[in-house]
């Protein structure tokens, strides 16, 4: 079983920001269980990824936000 605290540094730019799951969900058109999932482990789709980068957090590299 995989941790639920993936992706740590999303986890703390969007506590920053305080940005919710549904925040990123409703920003790129698709369901909070889905970014959930992804959150809880589940690879993001790249293009996902990227769009959640550009919309809130452009000043942060992919690298940054997805490490593991």
């Amino acid at each position: 079983m995989k941790s639920t605290n993936q992706y740590p540094n999303l986890r703390a730019e969007m506590a920053r920001n305080q940005l919710t799951i549904m925040n990123i969900a409703d920003g790129i058109g698709t369901r909070r269980e889905t970014v959930s999932r992804w959150l809880s482990g589940k690879a993001f789709p790249l293009d996902a990824a990227v769009e959640i980068r550009n919309r809130f957090f452009p000043d942060k590299t992919l690298d940054e936000l997805y490490a593991v």
